[in-house]
């Protein structure tokens, strides 16, 4: 397979200031066939090139990597169920009208919950008005919690689909209260460490506060300056509200490089074929089923699959395909039909970024790549 048209397309990227640079890899079934380096990992204070081992910081990614595959080790466990109300788990959550959103209901975005709100500025006015390390502590986490408790709802639950990461914030609460286990030590024991996935993990702040011991950032894509934290940003999550909580939650947080990505994949490929004990492949086939209950929603539970018109994913993905995008400029869809999968990760937020660069130049880039692996 010539994949040779790849590199004209990042060199064009990187010269538009799409992103800095990328890492590509594409698989079919367990095999790799191609995996790529372009342009460059940072800019200032000197550049020095993007490397294929390069780990990001995948955002959104979390969801599905992390949070999704924690809860569906649960379901596995029957710790917890799919129709489980969220008011079972987390104490004072009934309030205006959430006592009827279910674990389904926060996995397929139709809870009615709010899609963002920037508790970490809250957090940060704190701090500022006296409270000696609040920012980034676990008492900052726990009024993460105590805030989407009391929040109010936007629509009733099961009635429409709205991207939360409310929702994911407390998934990542229910997966700790059930486990007794932090999200990122139940990830790391039940998920990274049994799948042999080295470079795939979260950064505790609390601890690197505590002990002062940074990731070894020369491996890490930097996500660009923050205005209010006045640095680099490099192996501490980018998320406002992950970062306030400690850089461990369910919406945001991990680091990973597409190497470990495409080892995930296919041990969560062979658990939906039945050959791999890890995870039942009626659970798997289950998290993959696109949620019907909500007219107009693409999503299966933790998962996104394709629209089916301008779909980040291209228009050559199966039906049957899952994937999810990640802030940060991080994508991977999975098509289960063809049994491949797509990975890009870039650092397009270290510069000012432009969502509608990115935006276009996603499709175009899958299709590309997908047309080559049909020849």
């Amino acid at each position: 397979m010539d994949f040779g048209a790849l590199d004209g397309l990042f060199k064009e990227a990187v010269t538009q200031g799409v992103f800095p640079g990328a890492v590509v890899l594409v698989g079919r079934r367990d095999e790799v066939v191609f995996e790529r380096a372009f342009g460059f990992r940072s800019l200032f204070p000197e550049k020095t090139l993007m490397q294929s081992d390069t780990i990001f910081d995948l955002a959104s990614l979390t969801k599905v990597l992390a949070t999704t595959t924690a809860v569906m080790l649960l379901v596995r466990e029957k710790k917890i169920r799919l129709d489980d109300r969220v008011n079972r788990f987390v104490p004072n959550f009934g309030v205006f009208g959430k006592h009827r959103i279910t674990i389904r209901h926060l996995l397929t975005h139709c809870s009615g919950l709010p899609a963002l709100k920037p508790y970490y500025e809250e957090i940060l006015g704190a701090e500022k008005g006296g409270r000696i390390n609040f920012v980034a502590s676990r008492a900052a986490k726990s009024y993460v919690f105590d805030r989407i408790r009391g929040e109010k709802l936007v629509t009733s639950p099961g009635t429409r689909m709205l991207y939360s990461d409310l929702g994911f914030m407390l998934l990542g609460e229910i997966v700790e209260e059930v486990s007794g286990r932090t999200l990122d030590r139940y990830c790391q024991d039940r998920i990274f460490d049994p799948m042999g996935l080295q470079s795939m993990f979260f950064v505790d702040l609390t601890q690197l506060r505590v002990r002062q011991v940074l990731p070894a950032q020369e491996r890490i894509a930097p996500t660009g300056s923050c205005p209010w934290r006045k640095r680099i940003l490099c192996g501490e999550v980018h998320d406002g509200n992950a970062y306030a909580m400690g850089g461990v939650a369910g919406h945001a947080g991990l680091f990973s490089s597409a190497r470990d990505i495409h080892h995930f994949i296919g041990r969560l490929r062979r658990c939906y074929e039945g050959v791999d004990p890890f995870l039942p492949a009626e659970v798997v086939r289950e998290f993959f089923t696109r949620n019907d209950t909500v007219e107009g929603s693409t999503y299966a539970l933790g998962w996104d699959t394709p629209s089916s018109a301008n779909s980040t994913s291209g228009g050559f993905f199966s039906a049957n395909s899952v994937g999810h995008l990640g802030f940060t400029g991080v994508s991977l869809w999975w098509d289960l039909e063809k049994s491949c999968h797509i990975i890009l990760l870039t650092n397009r937020v270290y510069l000012l970024r432009d969502d509608n660069k990115m935006n276009e130049f996603r499709p175009h880039f899958h299709d590309l790549i997908m047309k080559t692996l049909d020849q």
